[in-house]
């Protein structure tokens, strides 16, 4: 199964590059990519998962209850997006049951860091998305952590989808910077291996980031952004059609594939 999932959280990745924008553009510019992603989900009848922050939740309700009554899954992304203590593990989770009315089963780090699965048990979390098993100078050493779904501390880890052998990351920095048959081949590739691909990107990315000035962002990180970044990921989603592969979220893929909470 093709598990697509997008973190929806306030947009304040420019605080990386030195650059501040207020936290109702940082609301806006996230509202505007979501907006774009879910009318073409919907074009494409295509499910997802959206691990959302309490703080986008809160501003938003409308838009979180539009998702799930379009079908996708709502996971946590945190409360806040660079802020973050254990207890937030579950007042996030509690805001997003309250808005969305439904159980909320997944976590997702923000910025895939590392977090303490003791508590994402506690918390009540049956999935956690947070590992992405690759190397990435200054963010990520997990060469030597599974590739693939295993469990810890009673919580499924599900990685980020990469390569098999090279490990090379399918995450949203390499739809927007590696040639499209390129990245297409990756996917179909590691799909082969794993039987599943685990996918991830942000609705910021679905709006155009080329004002360095405004946002400070290298050229790899505006490359092929807004408008671009939209037809990258239509035409990643027909390939996956054309070869016949389902869509889902990470709930209905666990369930279909009958994962068992460790004894």
């Amino acid at each position: 199964m093709i598990l697509l999932s997008f973190d929806i959280e306030e947009f304040d990745m420019p605080l990386e590059y030195g650059k501040t924008i207020s936290f109702d553009e940082q609301i806006a510019i996230s509202t505007a990519g979501t907006e774009v992603i879910l009318a073409m989900l919907q074009k494409q009848q295509v499910k997802a998962t959206f691990f959302c922050t309490a703080t986008f939740a809160l501003a938003r309700p409308q838009l979180i209850k539009r998702m799930v009554a379009d079908g996708h899954e709502v996971a946590s992304h945190g409360y806040y997006h660079s802020e973050f203590e254990p207890a937030h593990l579950l007042s996030s989770k509690l805001v997003l049951e309250g808005i969305t009315g439904q159980p909320v089963t997944g976590y997702r780090m923000a910025r895939m860091m590392p977090v303490d699965e003791a508590e994402i048990h506690k918390a009540g979390y049956l999935y956690n998305s947070s590992i992405n098993p690759t190397f990435l100078p200054g963010r990520y050493n997990n060469l030597k952590v599974s590739r693939t779904m295993f469990w810890q501390s009673g919580v499924l880890q599900l990685p980020a989808s990469v390569s098999p052998k090279l490990r090379l990351p399918l995450f949203w920095l390499a739809l927007h910077n590696f040639p499209m048959w390129f990245y297409k081949y990756l996917c179909h590739k590691t799909y082969r291996a794993d039987k599943y691909l685990n996918l991830y990107y942000h609705p910021w990315e679905f709006t155009d980031l080329n004002d360095k000035a405004k946002f400070g962002f290298p050229g790899y990180v505006s490359k092929n952004s807004g408008a671009a970044m939209l037809r990258r990921m239509e035409e990643l989603i027909i390939s996956f059609k054309q070869r016949g592969l389902a869509f889902g979220t990470i709930s209905e893929f666990l369930e279909l594939s009958s994962i068992q909470a460790e004894a």
